[in-house]
């Protein structure tokens, strides 16, 4: 499915075509690849991390009356979370600069 179009597809590459936009007007730099800084990739780790405790913790919350087991798993759950954001922040991966 990907690979026919590819060999049937007539294969003109122009100058105006390799540039990222094609509305006419000339770029106003060279398209190069943006370098994101590795800092960027930490802070959205840490966004993931903790998005996924609040997809946790919410159906948790409906049951809170459940069980004591529950009650107990989400604590120890919580309890590691808060540990991996404190070392995080003792060994200053939350720095932006050191």
């Amino acid at each position: 499915m990907f690979v026919i179009p590819r060999i049937l597809a007539p294969a003109k590459p122009t100058k105006e075509k390799a540039i990222p936009y094609e509305c006419g007007m000339d770029p106003a730099s060279p398209a190069n690849f943006a370098q994101i800084h590795i800092r960027y990739y930490v802070f959205a780790i840490l966004f993931l991390i903790f998005d996924v405790e609040a997809v946790f913790l919410f159906p948790w919350a409906v049951m809170f009356m459940g069980s004591k087991l529950a009650f107990y798993a989400m604590l120890i759950f919580l309890a590691v979370l808060l540990f991996a954001i404190a070392y995080s922040w003792k060994k200053g991966a939350l720095e932006w600069l050191k």
